[in-house]
């Protein structure tokens, strides 16, 4: 996994966020993924950009790494982060389903 951490320097460095990434492969473009599994972002950290910066970041190491895309899956409920995530170019598929086996 990587992971990117933000943190408030005026406030003895204390963590505001972070995003969670973790490598993959597509068979059908041959090509990496990156899955973005996590991105969190504290109470007084929101609103403030920390999340579109932590967003940021991971899209561009992705690049850099040589990604085809970057997947991530988020609750049907979760606005405020939908919004975030089409502000940055992010598509909703509507052509394929979700399924999860719980074990």
């Amino acid at each position: 996994a990587v992971i990117f951490l933000a943190l408030d320097r005026s406030s003895e460095e204390k963590a505001l966020g972070f995003v969670q990434l973790y490598p993959s492969f597509d068979s059908v473009v041959l090509g990496t993924v990156w899955i973005l599994h996590d991105l969190y972002v504290v109470s007084n950290g929101r609103r403030h950009g920390t999340g579109r910066l932590l967003m940021n970041e991971a899209r561009d190491f992705c690049r850099v790494a040589g990604a085809s895309r970057v997947d991530l899956v988020t609750a049907v409920t979760n606005k405020t982060a939908k919004a975030l995530y089409e502000s940055l170019g992010y598509e909703r598929d509507d052509e394929f389903d979700y399924y999860s086996l719980s074990l």
